[in-house]
This record gives C-alpha cells, structure tokens and sequence, in this order.
C-alpha cells in the first residue's frame, strides 16, 4: 500500500477564495485531499480529526486572527510540525513578526496563490502520512 495522498487544509472565510484555493490545489499530480473551513474553531476539529500535511492560512477570520492561531499551532505537540502558509490580502507588520516567530514557510497573497507556487510547495513541504 502506497502513501496516503497530502491532506491540504484552506482556512479562509471568503468562499471564492477558497473555491479558487481549492481548484489550483486539486490540479496538482497526484491531487492532494483538500479540506476548508471558514473559522479557527472548523480549522481545530480539521486538525483534531485527521493529520492535515499543509496548512493554508487567512488572517482575518471571523472568530479570531490567523497570526494568533500560529502559537496555538506551536502549543499543541500533535499540530506544532504542520507546514503552515500565511494566504492574506492585507499582510501587516504584526503578521509578519508573529508568522517569522512561528516559522511560517511563506505568506503569500491571494494573487500569490498560484499552481506553480503550490506544485512547488506541496513537492517539497507537505507532509505524507
């Protein structure tokens, strides 16, 4: 039995960002399982049910910021090693010192969010399980 496929987890209210998330990830070869949810307490029963491979990251979410959630992922043994990128429209200062502080792997744009980017970051970050 091979390697289970990467499971790429989208944390993001806005839904067309995540369905635009969503079909740049299912085109990469193999396709990972690609998980959303629009809140900090969906994205925890994501964690906590199933080991996510990368972790893409909105700042603003309706029940807290994605830059706080970052040392709640560092806290937690089970969740610490998960690969996490910063997808943010409004990337501010304070993001960026929290995301450097819990080595993020990048903070990206959404227009940053592309296949080649991804193809290359799921090549080399994501972790199989």
């Amino acid at each position: 039995m091979g390697a289970r496929a990467p499971v790429c987890l989208i944390v993001d209210d806005e839904q067309v960002d995540c369905m635009m998330m969503r079909r740049i990830l299912t085109t990469q070869h193999p396709p990972p399982v690609v998980r959303t949810a629009s809140t900090l307490a969906e994205a925890r029963r994501h964690l906590a049910d199933e080991p996510v491979s990368l972790l893409f990251l909105d700042n603003m979410l309706p029940d807290g910021v994605g830059a706080d959630f970052l040392s709640e992922l560092s806290d937690r043994a089970e969740w610490r090693q998960v690969p996490v990128v910063m997808v943010s429209d409004w990337p501010s200062p304070f993001m960026y010192a929290k995301a450097r502080a819990a080595n993020v792997l990048a903070i990206w744009s959404k227009e940053d969010f592309t296949a080649e980017r991804v193809r290359r970051l799921v090549r080399n970050h994501a972790r199989l399980h």
